[in-house]
C-alpha cells in the first residue's frame, strides 16, 4: 500500500474501496468479541469459512468477523447483510443450514431468531430486539459492521474523514473549541470536561515543546469491558481520535496503556496501528500536512490503581504504579514532567464523531450537564447482559427493564451499583433516576467508567459492601494511610457484621471512617472507595441493623447468620433436597417430612434452590 500523502489521495482511496464493494452482496457478520469467544465463536466462523468454500460461494458470499455486537447474553451472534437478519446462539452445526436456507433461499430459520420472553414475538433483525431498540449506538454501533483487522472496512464507513478536516481546515484552537462546545466529558470516571483539559494541556508551558497524549485502556472494574470491546472491534476510531487530540494540544508522541489481560484488544490494536502507519494516518507528515504524531502500546500488569492518571504515568515511566498529589495537574506536569493529556478509550472514540457531525449536533443529545451517549456494561441479576449504549438522561428503569429485560426467575429488583467497585448501590425507590454524571453523584454513586451491576432480592447489601471493600483493599497501592489503614479497618468491621460479631456502634464508625477516607485520601481510589459502604448504609440501613441487633441476614446470604430448616407442612417428601445435599445432612423417607442435621449443614443453599415447593426456609 502506498502511503497517502494528501486528503485528496485519501478520498480517492475511499472511492476506490467503495466502488469495489457491492451493497447487495450477502455478507455474514459474525461476532468475534471476547464474550462470544467464550461461547465458541471461533468455531462458528471457521465453519462458515469452510462451508462457503465447500459450496463454491467464496465470490458470492462475504464473511466478516467483527467486534462485539453487545448482546453478549445471546452469543455467538451473527447478522446477514443486507437483509439484516439477526441470529443468536449459533453453533457450528447450524452453519450449513444457514447457508442453504437463509443465504441462498432467503428463508428464515425460526429457532435461531431471538424471541421476546414477554410477548413471545420473534425478532428478525437487531432493530427488532428489545435489547437494541432503546439504544443509541453512535460510538459502539460500527463494531458489528467492520472487520477490526481490515482498515478498508473503517475507511468504507467514513473512517479517517475527520482527520483531514482537522489537519487542513482547522487551527488547533478551533478543534479544542469544538470539543468544548460539544460539552464532551471524560468517559473514564471523573467526567472532567474534555475540551477544558485539552486547552489546559495546549496552554501549559513546555521548555522544549514536548507534550504527550495518552489513551487510558486500563479497564479494571469487575464486570466492565466497554473499553476492551471498543479496542477489539473498532481500534481505528480510537487512533483517529488520538491523532486529532494530539494536533489540538500540540503533542507528537502518544501511548495506549492497555492491561495485559486483554490479548484480543492488544492484537487488534497492534494490527490497526501498523495499518494506520502504513497508510500515513500516523507517523511523519501525516497526509502531507506537516504534522507528526506516533503512538506506542504499553502493556499494564493489571493493577487497578494504574487506572488513576498519575499512577498510570508512573507505570509508563517504569516506576511503581502509585499516584501522586495533584496540586499540579498532569496537563501541566504529567508524563516525564511534561504537559500530558489523558483520556480513556470511549472518550477518544467520540472525538471523530463530534468533528464530523459538529458540536451542535452532539450537544443536543443527553442532558444539560451530560451530553452524548454512554456505553454501559450491564451485568448481574438481569436477563439481558451485555454492552449497551444509551443517551445520557435515560432512566435506570429503562436500562434495567426495557433494555435489560428485567430480573430473572421472577425475582424482585433490589439495587444497582453504578460506577464500578467505588460506585454506590442505588435502591429500587430510585429506579426512575435519570442516568447522568450529576444525578448519580447526588444519589451517592457515580458514573465511573460505565459498570452497572444489577442485584435482586436475594442479595445481601452488607455482604456486597464487604465484597467491594475487600476488592479495593487488595487493589489499594498503600501509599497513603487513610486509604491503606481506613479501608482495612472498614473491611474488618464489615466482616464482623456479616459473621455475627457486629456491635451497635459499628454503623456510626463506618460512616465516620468513610468520611475521613473520602476527605483525606491521596487519589480518587481512596476518595470514592467508601461509596459502596456509605450508599448501602444510606439506603439499606435496616439490613445493617438486622445483622447487628437480630443476628439475622434478611437475604439469607451471610452463613454465620442463617439456619436452613424444612417446613413439615410444605414438604412433600420427594427426596430431591436430600439427593442434592453434598454433605448428606438431610434425612427422611418418602411420605415423611425431611429434617436437616444442623451440625452437618454447610449452608450452601442447594436444598433451598432445588425445592420446588418452597419447603426449605431460612431462619
Amino acid at each position: 500500500m502506498k502511503r497517502l500523502r494528501s486528503a485528496v489521495e485519501l478520498e480517492q482511496l475511499r472511492v476506490k474501496i467503495l466502488s469495489q464493494r457491492k451493497p447487495e452482496k450477502p455478507c455474514i457478520s459474525t461476532c468475534g468479541g471476547t464474550g462470544c469467544h467464550a461461547y465458541g465463536c471461533e468455531d462458528v466462523a471457521k465453519a462458515f469459512k469452510n462451508e462457503i468454500k465447500r459450496q463454491g460461494l467464496s465470490k458470492q458470499v462475504e464473511l466478516k468477523v467483527t467486534g462485539c455486537h453487545g448482546f453478549c447474553e445471546r452469543g455467538p451472534l451473527m447478522v446477514l447483510h443486507p437483509q439484516k437478519i439477526f441470529y443468536q446462539r449459533v453453533s457450528p452445526d447450524d452453519v450449513s443450514e444457514i447457508i442453504a436456507e437463509t443465504v441462498i433461499k432467503d428463508n428464515i430459520i425460526d429457532r435461531l431468531l431471538y424471541i421476546d420472553p414477554v410477548n413471545e414475538e420473534k425478532a428478525q433483525s437487531e432493530e427488532d430486539v428489545p435489547f437494541y431498540k432503546r439504544q443509541q449506538r453512535l460510538v459502539f454501533g460500527n463494531n458489528g459492521l467492520i472487520d477490526p483487522t481490515n482498515i478498508e472496512d473503517y475507511l468504507a464507513i467514513g473512517g479517517y474523514s475527520a482527520l483531514p478536516k482537522v489537519l487542513f481546515n482547522m487551527q488547533p484552537e478551533e478543534v479544542t473549541e469544538e470539543i468544548k462546545k460539544s460539552d464532551l466529558r471524560g468517559r473514564g470516571g471523573g467526567g472532567f470536561p474534555t475540551g477544558r483539559k485539552w486547552e489546559s494541556c495546549r496552554n501549559a508551558p513546555s521548555s522544549d515543546g514536548i507534550r504527550y497524549v495518552i489513551c487510558n485502556a486500563d479497564e479494571g472494574d469487575p464486570g466492565a469491558y466497554m473499553d476492551r470491546s471498543l479496542l477489539e472491534g473498532n481500534p481505528h476510531s480510537v487512533l483517529e481520535g488520538m491523532v486529532i487530540g494530539a494536533y489540538a494540544v500540540g503533542a507528537h508522541d502518544g501511548y495506549v496503556y492497555v492491561r495485559l489481560e486483554y490479548p484480543l484488544a492488544l492484537k487488534n490494536l497492534g494490527i490497526a496501528l501498523g495499518q494506520a502507519r502504513e497508510h500515513g494516518f500516523i507517523g511523519q507528515n501525516i497526509l502531507g500536512s506537516g504534522f507528526d504524531f506516533d503512538v506506542r502500546i504499553s502493556r499494564g500488569g493489571g493493577a487497578f490503581i494504574c487506572g488513576e492518571s498519575t499512577a498510570l504515568m508512573a507505570s509508563l515511566e517504569g516506576r511503581v504504579g502509585e499516584p501522586r498529589p495533584k496540586h499540579i495537574h498532569t496537563t501541566l506536569q504529567g508524563l516525564y514532567g511534561k504537559p500530558t493529556n489523558l483520556n480513556n478509550v470511549e472518550t477518544w472514540a467520540n472525538v471523530p464523531l463530534i468533528i464530523n457531525r459538529g458540536a451542535d449536533w452532539y450537544s443536543q443529545i443527553g442532558t444539560e450537564g451530560s451530553k452524548g451517549t454512554k456505553i454501559f456494561s450491564l451485568v448481574g441479576k438481569i436477563n439481558n447482559t451485555g454492552l449497551v449504549e444509551v443517551p445520557m438522561g435515560i432512566t435506570l428503569k429503562e436500562i434495567i427493564c426495557d433494555i435489560g429485560g428485567g430480573i430473572p426467575h421472577g425475582k424482585k429488583f433490589k439495587a444497582i451499583q453504578t460506577g464500578g467497585p467505588s460506585g454506590g448501590c442505588l435502591p429500587e425507590s430510585l429506579i426512575n433516576l435519570p442516568v447522568d454524571f450529576d444525578r448519580l453523584t447526588e444519589a451517592g454513586s457515580m458514573m465511573g467508567s460505565g459498570g452497572m451491576i444489577v442485584m435482586d432480592e436475594d442479595t445481601c447489601m452488607v455482604d456486597i459492601a464487604r465484597y467491594f471493600v475487600k476488592f479495593l483493599t487488595e487493589e489499594s497501592c498503600g501509599k497513603c494511610s487513610p486509604c491503606r489503614e481506613g479501608l482495612d479497618r472498614m473491611l474488618d468491621i464489615l466482616t464482623d457484621i456479616t459473621q455475627g460479631r457486629g456491635r451497635e456502634e459499628d454503623i456510626g464508625l463506618l460512616e465516620e471512617l468513610g468520611s475521613v477516607i473520602k476527605e483525606a485520601s491521596l487519589c480518587a481510589l481512596g476518595g470514592t472507595a467508601p461509596n459502596p459502604v456509605l450508599s448501602t448504609i444510606r439506603y439499606f440501613r435496616d439490613e445493617y441493623e438486622a445483622h447487628i441487633r437480630e443476628r439475622r441476614c434478611p437475604a439469607g446470604v451471610c452463613k454465620a447468620l442463617i439456619t436452613f430448616i424444612i417446613d413439615a407442612e410444605k414438604c412433600t417428601s420427594c427426596l430431591v433436597c436430600a439427593r442434592e445435599c453434598p454433605q448428606g445432612a438431610i434425612s427422611g423417607e418418602k411420605k415423611k417430612p425431611h429434617i436437616i442435621d444442623q451440625e452437618k449443614c454447610i449452608k450452601c443453599g442447594l436444598c433451598r434452590d432445588s425445592c420446588k415447593f418452597n419447603a426449605v426456609i431460612i431462619l
